[in-house]
């Protein structure tokens, strides 16, 4: 407040003075006066002025303790002295000397008597002077003090006054934080309700949009020019907001005229999607032209294959807006693997889409079928005059290329890569329709047809080798750590072709084989103990397993079960006839040893390696007797003692035959069917050796030995397990007969 403070400094400089020098001592000079301070100068002391104060000393000087002037007492005690000098009156104890004191000053002798009353007037007339001279020091700081205390009076007030307007200012601001409070509150209330209004208008806004949206669209599709938007990005825009409007229309019915508006907009989208089917049909046939145009001038297959798949992909693509707009209405319809998705007006966009493929395979149909009728009469004439199996494999995999080339050019124009789909609604079922010479992965038929063409007349081996080298190049690669894209892709192609074709294709064939060679066969008594109708079944089981998957070979497939059926029909008609004619081999021994081979290779084919019975026949026949060996059906023996169970051939019909054979139990009564055998042969030479001699049970011992070594000369364990099981029932019998008698016969 007070910027310029020097107005109240003017204490003056009192440090600054040079003390003087004390005076000489002399006998002829005045004393100083008391009135002077010892440490003057001997000049009066002036009052400073205003003027004379530093203007940079804003303060009070630095206080100095300053001599005190002499008292009334001291001038009463200098009168005294004369007066006790003349008359010899000496103070006792030490004199106290009070410095230069004198009473030079006063002008008075020092051997002049002044009494107390002489000296009275002289200091009452110069009280008044020396107590002003005395206190000249005191009444400058007293009115510094003064100013000082003035001064800060004024402050304390114009703090009181800062304070009390602070105070005012306070309260304002509470009242006016008050009244502003309430106003916020109204301001708040205002704003929400203002928002509240602006969402409802919106709201209103976005619905009314829905319907003001069709005039707009409505006068643009029936435009002259409305064609051009298949070309135009805008065809984009147009189709999200129709399906927009369907959708709200959808989710609204009860709003006024929403299914008016529903159906118009839908009427819309279709005419909208046809535009882009139309724009696209135009694109396709303008390629077209110049494509087929320019394979039919060229017989170069590496300039034929540039002009079919570059060369068409280069211009097809040449377009501003038209594939992608294609693009979007694809993948309105399907995902990039080519299952359906559903959403808004999906049907609608399927129509469309639908059209789409056909059109585009149509096209390219019509343009490739040159191509590839030449590249049948190609492989035709090679499988003629060249090796059937390398032909079908040439013709197979450049099948596969021009079926990948197809598929990587159907993704870029579409933007989806169908995959094998049972669904109705995917892009591999629409796929499969509208082709007759093109080759895609949802239309392998060509290649089929011309392949069970080529195979159809040759040998059943040709054809189980190719099954077989297909199914091992592609389907079960051995190097599928080095696989590429190609690979992957023909490894679907495989799957396709056989599950579709050729696996339904050979299992007719095998059927066929089956039928001529087991089937129809007569049946007659051989002398070798494996009969020929039993080797044919087991070379068609080797080659079945050998063109086929493990999944294909199991007990469950019908080929085998054919195979192992007529095979056992086969065997039971030769039984039949060898019981008829009595001839001197063994129908149970027969039935065993056939059906012991048959056993066995089926076991082989179950763990893939059917071709193990040319060092080894017999090699899982410890298995197949831990199944229906002695020591599984010995319990029963007792049951079946009596004898007319031994044999079949007095016990009448078997009870498992060819005809009770069922695909899913095909294996347990196979067993059943040894397990009989088993039990006819064992029990009827243990009846033999039971009722004869010592010396005729030797004879029909060693027979027994003969026909066994004759039959399983090559598998000796064959020959034990059989006189063991024949032993087991001698004493199954003797027991009996023991019984019967009332002893035990040993």
């Amino acid at each position: 407040m007070y910027e310029d403070s020097s107005w109240y400094s003017f204490v003056p400089d009192l440090t600054g003075r040079t003390a003087a020098a004390p005076p000489t001592r002399s006998l002829h000079k005045r004393k100083e006066s008391l009135l002077q301070q010892p440490n003057g100068t001997g000049i009066p002391i002036e009052t400073p002025t205003f003027s004379e104060i530093p203007e940079e000393d804003n303060g009070p000087p630095e206080a100095s303790v300053v001599r005190r002037a002499n008292s009334f007492t001291d001038f009463q005690l200098a009168a005294r002295r004369p007066a006790r000098a003349a008359s010899g009156q000496r103070r006792a104890g030490p004199r106290k000397v009070h410095g230069d004191r004198s009473w030079d000053a006063l002008d008075v002798p020092g051997n002049r008597r002044v009494n107390e009353l002489s000296v009275l007037p002289l200091l009452s007339g110069g009280a008044d002077e020396l107590l002003q001279e005395s206190r000249r020091d005191y009444s400058l700081y007293r009115d510094q003090l003064a100013l000082t205390e003035r001064h800060i009076d004024s402050l304390i007030r114009d703090a009181d006054e800062t304070l009390a307007l602070l105070t005012t200012l306070s309260t304002s601001f509470q009242s006016v934080e008050t009244q502003t409070s309430s106003f916020q509150a109204r301001c708040d209330n205002l704003m929400t309700e203002q928002a509240r209004l602006q969402t409802l208008a919106d709201e209103v806004g976005t619905n009314l949009y829905y319907y003001a949206y069709l005039e707009n669209v409505s006068r643009r599709l029936n435009a002259p020019g409305a064609s051009r938007l298949a070309e135009h990005s805008d065809l984009a825009d147009v189709l999200d907001n129709l399906e927009a409007c369907i959708e709200f229309m959808s989710k609204h019915p009860d709003y006024r005229d929403a299914e008016s508006y529903l159906a118009r907009y839908q009427a819309l989208l279709t005419k909208a999607l046809h535009i882009l089917e139309v724009g696209f049909s135009k694109q396709l046939e303008t390629v077209s032209q110049d494509i087929s145009r320019r394979l039919g001038a060229t017989q170069s297959e590496s300039a034929q294959h540039a002009l079919a798949y570059g060369r068409f992909e280069e211009m097809i693509l040449d377009s501003y807006s038209l594939v992608p707009n294609v693009r979007k209405a694809m993948l309105r319809v399907y995902d990039p693997s080519g299952n359906p998705n559903t959403g808004t007006a999906s049907d609608i966009y399927a129509n469309t889409a639908k059209n789409m493929f056909h059109s585009y395979l149509a096209t390219r149909d019509r343009d490739l079928r040159p191509l590839v009728q030449h590249e049948l009469d190609e492989f035709q004439k090679e499988a003629k005059t060249q090796s059937l199996e390398a032909a079908c494999r040439n013709h197979t995999k450049q099948s596969f290329e021009r079926v990948y080339n197809e598929a990587n050019l159907l993704s870029k124009i579409f933007s989806v890569s169908p995959l094998p789909s049972a669904t109705e609604g995917s892009a591999f079922q629409a796929l499969k329709t509208g082709q007759r010479w093109l080759m895609t992965p949802a239309n392998l038929k060509p290649l089929a047809q011309s392949l069970q063409a080529a195979l159809a007349p040759a040998e059943l081996p040709s054809l189980c080798n190719f099954v077989g080298w297909l199914t091992r190049e592609y389907l079960m690669p051995e190097y599928l750590d080095e696989e590429s894209p190609f690979t992957v892709q023909c490894c679907q192609y495989t799957a396709s072709l056989l599950s579709e074709y050729l696996w339904t294709f050979t299992d007719a064939a095998f059927e066929a084989e089956t039928a001529k060679s087991i089937t129809k066969a007569d049946g007659a008594v051989e002398s070798a103990h494996v009969h020929s109708v039993l080797k044919r079944a087991v070379e068609l089981l080797g080659m079945f397993d050998q063109c086929m998957p493990k999944e294909r070979c199991q007990q469950n497939s019908p080929v085998i079960f054919k195979i192992v059926r007529e095979t056992i029909s086969v065997l039971q008609r030769v039984e039949a006839k060898m019981r008829s004619a009595k001839s001197d081999a063994d129908p149970d021994l027969f039935m065993i040893k056939n059906l012991l081979v048959l056993k066995n290779e089926l076991m082989s084919l179950e763990i893939g390696d059917i071709r193990s019975h040319q060092t080894n026949p017999m090699q899982h026949f410890s298995r197949i007797w831990e199944t229906m060996g002695p020591q599984n059906w010995l319990g029963f023996v007792g049951n079946i003692v009596p004898g007319s169970l031994w044999s079949r051939g007095s016990g009448g019909p078997p009870a498992v035959t060819a005809k009770t054979l069922t695909v899913e139990d095909m294996s347990e009564q196979l067993d059943e069917l040894l397990r009989l055998s088993i039990r006819a042969f064992t029990g009827r030479w243990a009846a033999r050796m039971n009722g004869a001699g010592t010396a005729a049970r030797g004879k029909i011992a060693g027979d027994l030995r003969g026909r066994l070594e004759a039959v399983f000369g090559e598998q000796p364990e064959v020959v034990g397990k059989l006189e063991e099981a024949i032993d087991i029932s001698v004493r199954a019998l003797r027991d009996a007969d023991a019984e019967k008698l009332g002893g035990r016969r040993y």
